[in-house]
């Protein structure tokens, strides 16, 4: 790989993320770091298995024209990929950046909820949809970005709970946006409207917008309730 490494964007327990080029292109690389606690053999299988499920939906999604970076390399006996680098910034300092007007943000946080109907539509829950994990061009574009805890589902309970781990970010860290998740679930619901129903897939039928919407009420109320 002849990735050229310029600034670490994120070093965490499972990758160590850098910015750069690639074949003259911004580009990230993805580092996959051992889990030093696991035997040596089970971790390279456990991690090789996780980074070929990434790629393999990074792919999927790319193929079906979501916003997510395109998968420019892969190494997987060391733990590498080589992802497209998409402008933005991270929702998390958008929301933080007091110099966005009102109307930018609910039109990204209107546009996130389109972005993540697109990619329950095709039965892909995030599994870790932070503000962290979704970045907003200078037009409040949203696009989705590190899919390692991606799986393929149909069950409605996994995507509501994928909603109600970013409900419950909005919530906590952007308390000063009362609306956040009300205008992401505008955008949800408006994106099913848009597309219409949802088509079967192979695997079977992928849960509606109206149902999913209405997980998530249920897992609010049970976490409430067991609070």
């Amino acid at each position: 790989m002849s990735f050229k490494p310029s600034r670490q964007m994120h070093l965490g327990a499972e990758a160590e993320v850098w910015s750069g080029s690639w074949m003259g292109r911004d580009a990230v690389s993805k580092l996959r770091r051992p889990r030093k606690w696991r035997h040596p053999d089970l971790d390279h299988r456990l991690g090789h298995r996780r980074m070929m499920s990434e790629a393999r939906l990074l792919i999927r999604l790319k193929n079906a024209g979501l916003p997510v970076p395109a998968l420019w390399d892969l190494d997987p006996e060391a733990g590498r990929m080589i992802l497209e680098r998409i402008p933005g910034r991270p929702l998390i300092e958008v929301l933080r950046d007091a110099t966005y007007t009102e109307s930018f943000i609910e039109t990204a946080l209107i546009n996130t909820g389109a972005v993540i109907r697109q990619l329950h539509r095709q039965a892909i829950t995030h599994g870790d949809l932070s503000t962290n994990n979704i970045l907003v061009d200078t037009n409040g574009n949203a696009s989705l970005i590190d899919f390692g805890l991606a799986v393929i589902d149909y069950e409605v309970e996994r995507f509501g709970i994928d909603l109600h781990v970013i409900d419950e970010i909005l919530g906590a860290s952007h308390p000063e946006h009362i609306d956040a998740i009300e205008q992401l679930i505008k955008g949800y619901a408006a994106e099913e409207e848009r597309l219409g129903a949802p088509a079967e897939l192979s695997g079977g039928a992928v849960p509606t917008a109206t149902e999913v919407l209405r997980r998530l009420e249920d897992v609010r109320s049970r976490v409430r309730y067991h609070g």
